[in-house]
């Protein structure tokens, strides 16, 4: 596990080339979702699409004035059945390196270069924006509610058993993923709800691949998205589950389709 804490602003023409795309997974993000795509880093993304999940709001409509790639779902599938249309999309563009980054404005897109650049540079191939990075005080500070950041840490904590990782934050859903990570891991396997991003972490871990993570700063506010206490439990006791069926799978006591290639 790498850890990739450097302040500085990577300049993108010092970096290896590749190709970066931007997909942002939306649910109701008509009110964020113009001024989370101004904040992209210009010069940094060669192309964003926004896959909608049904929404109720005028998400695709303000999607459609702005320049990016469309796709609408006509059934909602959840969170993590977004991310599977995402991601095939990315890789069938030919992208290197894919940025997941929600449309709520909940995390800072000017984060991007320092989240792709350890992967630019072959040394991660999944890197987190981690809102713990700096510690509790600047979550809290964001915004954050203390039962959540309670939760978060003890969740991270216990994957980082599991894991034998050293991660300040595992529930991120601000991330970058190599295109090697998502063609081998086999994410159409998983789960279409939240406990997906937790089904990721595992799986890269368990094949190997090196996760990094990079400060972000967490962005609380009336107009974004936010997972309430009881959808929040129901989270937390699925990602327990997913590190307890890899471990399972581990010691072969009961085999997963999730963690095998």
């Amino acid at each position: 596990m790498t850890a990739t804490t450097e302040t500085r602003e990577p300049a993108r023409e010092d970096l290896p080339p590749g190709k970066i795309v931007v997909v942002m997974p939306a649910r109701n993000a008509g009110k964020t979702l113009e001024r989370t795509y101004d904040a992209i880093p210009a010069g940094w993304v060669d192309e964003v699409i926004l896959v909608d999940d049904k929404s109720t709001d005028d998400t695709v409509e303000v999607a459609r004035t702005l320049p990016l790639h469309v796709i609408w779902h006509p059934h909602n599938v959840g969170y993590g059945g977004n991310q599977k249309t995402c991601y095939l999309w990315a890789l069938q563009h030919d992208a290197e390196v894919v940025v997941m980054l929600h449309p709520d404005g909940q995390y800072e897109p000017t984060t991007i270069p320092k989240l792709v650049e350890p992967i630019l540079r072959g040394e991660a191939d999944l890197v987190l924006g981690s809102r713990l990075a700096d510690g509790p005080r600047a979550a809290l500070k964001g915004g954050m509610p203390v039962w959540k950041l309670i939760a978060n840490r003890g969740l991270t904590v216990a994957e980082n058993a599991m894991l034998g990782t050293e991660l300040t934050e595992m529930h991120s859903g601000f991330r970058a993923y190599s295109r090697d990570l998502l063609i081998n891991v086999p994410f159409l396997r998983n789960s279409l709800d939240f406990s997906f991003d937790s089904e990721m972490l595992m799986q890269a871990s368990h094949f190997g691949y090196r996760l990094a993570e990079v400060p972000t700063r967490t962005i609380y506010f009336d107009d974004a998205s936010s997972v309430g206490f009881k959808p929040s439990v129901i989270y937390g006791l699925k990602t327990l589950w997913a590190g307890a069926r890899l471990m399972l799978h581990r010691s072969r006591i009961w085999r997963s389709r999730k963690y095998e290639r």
